[in-house]
């Protein structure tokens, strides 16, 4: 039974996200199955509300850079579905891709609780790595912590908590609470952790975990990083002692950056052989796609997968470091499950006018909708049908010497940056 690359994606696109809770059960059944790939790997595995997609692509780039097979385990994709799998930066391959899906779906189809499309991609991801003999795998929490697919995973030599903000209220609770404890169910019994540090009422949650479970708690002092040089382009910091050079941009970036390095401290104790050198490279050669990225200068085109008013307050602090007295111009386009208002209450200020698109999504909000909400701040806005004419317009509207910054939503990232020929 061969599955093409093309009924692979249909297979799993047409199954539902997510589902009932019973999670583990289900994941240990298909991996079971599967001879159970989640225990001949090491992980690293990574949640957080805000960052831990940054956070996660930087760890595996230091991984890679010490010589070490990394797997990399990421959601949502950008362009393409093969993005949430890569093995030392490469996707996978879409023949490699089908045939897993096809020993997968023989699996899933037997079971009495069909497992979700989320169970079935973290059991491809770990299948693969597992194959291909990764020596450590870096995992991004898909959605909250405790109920995750990945969290099937045996105690891994880490587990990286980062900033939490209130998103997915409906599926993890409604207070910062609540949200921090389903994030605290990926930390393991004696396991080590490392947490970004936050707000008092998070951090007790945490804290309290850990003392339950046996397991040890580290965290980054962010008065130690030392801002060096800082341009649309890069940045360099350093911190406890050592220089380091960032491609990603923002404050936000480089606390980021200080978790992962205590992290490697962490690593180093397990002990990763992990060089200074070496760190220093996975730190300078990230890639993490869609962050307050530049696409183009003249004018100057920025997009931000931000869709959270957390997002939005490092977005608009960016626009305020990278551009002050600038003209701006926000593309604009936001899911309606989200809120927006309060994203669009935090960044309306940082405008001078808006363009309104719809992002690829069933859960878009229509950008005349959003237009109506944009009206009460009194600045210029234009709808656009579709998400290249909407590029179009933002530029013509920011004129060579101001700027354009595309905000609201992680599904609409892959088609802007399809409009600059990034893929």
């Amino acid at each position: 039974n061969t599955m093409d690359y093309k009924e692979a994606l249909k297979y799993i696109n047409d199954t539902q996200w997510f589902a009932s809770p019973a999670v583990m059960a289900r994941m240990e059944e298909l991996l079971g199955k599967l001879g159970e790939p989640q225990k001949k790997l090491k992980f690293i595995h990574v949640a957080g509300t805000n960052g831990k997609g940054s956070c996660a692509a930087m760890l595996a780039s230091v991984m890679k850079a010490s010589g070490y097979k990394t797997g990399l385990f990421t959601s949502p994709y950008l362009f393409r579905y093969n993005e949430r799998m890569q093995i030392n930066g490469k996707q996978i391959e879409d023949d490699a891709l089908a045939e897993i899906v096809g020993k997968v779906k023989d699996i899933a189809e037997k079971m009495d609780d069909h497992p979700t499309a989320f169970d079935l991609t973290t059991a491809v991801g770990l299948y693969w790595f597992a194959q291909e003999k990764c020596d450590v795998a870096v995992l991004e929490v898909g959605l909250g912590g405790r109920l995750d697919s990945t969290n099937v995973i045996p105690c891994p030599e880490l587990a990286v908590i980062m900033n939490i903000g209130l998103d997915h209220t409906d599926r993890l609770g409604d207070t910062l609470e609540k949200i921090a404890a389903e994030k605290a169910g990926i930390i393991k019994q004696g396991g080590e952790v490392v947490l970004y540090s936050q707000t008092d009422e998070v951090t007790k949650v945490i804290e309290t975990r850990c003392r339950e479970l046996g397991a040890k708690l580290h965290s980054p002092d962010f008065s130690g990083i030392k801002p060096e040089f800082d341009s649309i382009l890069g940045q360099s910091f350093t911190y406890k002692g050592n220089t380091y050079a960032l491609p990603l941009l923002g404050k936000a970036q480089l606390r980021n950056a200080a978790t992962v390095l205590e992290a490697v401290d962490v690593l180093r104790s397990r002990g990763w052989k992990l060089s200074h050198g070496d760190v220093e490279h996975g730190i300078y050669s990230v890639s993490w796609p869609g962050r307050f990225e530049l696409l183009s200068e003249e004018p100057c085109f920025v997009v931000d997968g931000g869709h959270n008013p957390q997002c939005a307050q490092t977005v608009a602090e960016n626009l305020r470091q990278y551009f002050p007295g600038c003209r701006r111009v926000l593309l604009l386009g936001v899911l309606e499950d989200k809120d927006y208002k309060g994203l669009v209450d935090i960044l309306a200020p940082e405008a001078d006018e808006f363009v309104c698109i719809t992002p690829p999504s069933a859960r878009a909000l229509p950008a005349e909708k959003l237009a109506q909400e944009l009206s009460r701040f009194g600045k210029n806005v234009t709808v656009c049908e579709d998400i290249r004419s909407g590029v179009e317009t933002a530029r013509e509207r920011a004129g060579e010497n101001g700027m354009v910054c595309a905000v609201g939503s992680l599904y609409s990232v892959g088609e802007i940056r399809a409009c600059f020929e990034l893929y």
